[in-house]
């Protein structure tokens, strides 16, 4: 059954309520058409839950815009949807189309900082969020009692002579819904093993972020990048009002169940009836959580990054020891969840449901 506006609904009740399903949730394609974000091709996903949101098939499958009841969620920047083809892979050109979004991809073979590894250089984050998707489909259908709807799509990282690595993703939700779910593959489709390197950049904004706004994990270790990071570690959990301020990098070693399973939450409090966003995701596939602290003024952001690993470059990857390779055919899945949370009771359940993880 559905959930919807308070009361549960049946598939038979709800056809004879509406001419269509589209009447309290679906799926649109659209393509947008202004400035550099002309001809970058989307979707948009109202739930009937009160969850909408953007998947941007012409940006690498990436979720763009998010708002629950009308409350933004996702950080925009100031470079909007720029068209795949304004992508600047040399340096920090990356930031030059960084939209921010719900999800942004960093990867497939490369993320962090910009560097040189065997003589290769390397721009910041990857060129998978630049990548339009190719064989991209959508679907909606009832199966034993919830409206189910999808949208997926593939991406390819390669070159002659060098990786050939493709990332299936498919984004799910249903009927009703407050959450999204990422199921993604990744294939070494080359024939030689292939460093890899995955993160998702989750950026969350205001109104969900503000002096009330608080970060929840299970973390059995938070570590500062900067020395000015570690320095405010004791306050890492809680944000600020908007000021000129540098950006501030954590890494987070998280607790799980017996399974790998984790989940981290970003809590305010005083946003309507109390909004959280909770990430839901396993430490065996993602075993890094970065976290991206920047109140900033026009950067007033948080993200909230699973992650393979570190998010300082290649080399520092490979000197720590933990740069990831996939041998020729070699798949991996990862699975992202992220929902909302909404009013007291369900936000002190989502609370000491992390805390007992640690």
């Amino acid at each position: 059954m559905a959930e919807l506006y308070g009361k549960s609904y049946t598939k038979e009740q709800l056809r004879a309520r509406v001419g269509s399903i589209d009447q309290v949730a679906g799926i649109r394609r659209v393509t947008l058409a202004d400035g550099a974000e002309a001809g970058v091709e989307a979707f948009d996903i109202h739930t009937g839950g009160g969850l909408d949101f953007t998947v941007l098939a012409g940006r690498g499958m990436d979720i763009g815009m998010a708002r629950f009841r009308g409350y933004p969620l996702a950080w925009q920047s100031s470079t909007g949807v720029p068209h795949a083809s304004f992508f600047e892979p040399e340096g920090l050109g990356w930031l030059r189309g960084f939209h921010g979004g719900l999800v942004t991809t960093c990867g497939l073979t490369y993320a962090g900082a910009p560097s040189t590894d065997d003589g290769e250089e390397l721009g910041l984050h990857g060129r998978v969020s630049y990548t339009p998707a190719r064989h991209v489909s959508s679907g909606a259908c009832w199966h034993e009692g919830d409206y189910l709807m999808h949208v997926s799509g593939q991406m390819r990282e390669a070159s002659v002579f060098g990786p050939n690595m493709v990332l299936n993703r498919q984004i799910s939700t249903m009927l009703g819904a407050r959450s999204i779910h990422l199921q993604d593959t990744v294939e070494n489709q080359g024939f030689d093993e292939q460093e890899h390197m995955l993160v998702y950049h989750c950026n969350l904004g205001f109104p969900l972020m503000d002096e009330t706004t608080e970060l929840v994990a299970p973390s059995a270790e938070v570590e500062g990048l900067q020395d000015f990071a570690q320095e405010t570690i004791d306050s890492h959990t809680r944000f600020a009002a908007p000021k000129p301020i540098d950006e501030r990098v954590y890494y987070h070693r998280l607790h799980s169940d017996e399974n790998g399973a984790t989940q981290v939450a970003v809590i305010n409090r005083e946003l309507g009836a109390g909004i959280g966003v909770y990430f839901k995701l396993n430490v065996n596939e993602l075993p890094y959580l970065v976290q991206w602290k920047l109140p900033g003024q026009g950067t007033y952001v948080m993200g909230i990054e699973p992650a393979n690993c570190h998010v300082e470059g290649r080399p520092a990857e490979r000197e720590r020891g933990t740069l990831q390779v996939m041998q020729p055919g070699e798949t991996r899945q990862y699975s992202l969840t992220i929902g909302v949370a909404e009013g007291p009771e369900e936000l002190d359940e989502l609370e000491q449901s992390i805390r007992a993880l640690a």
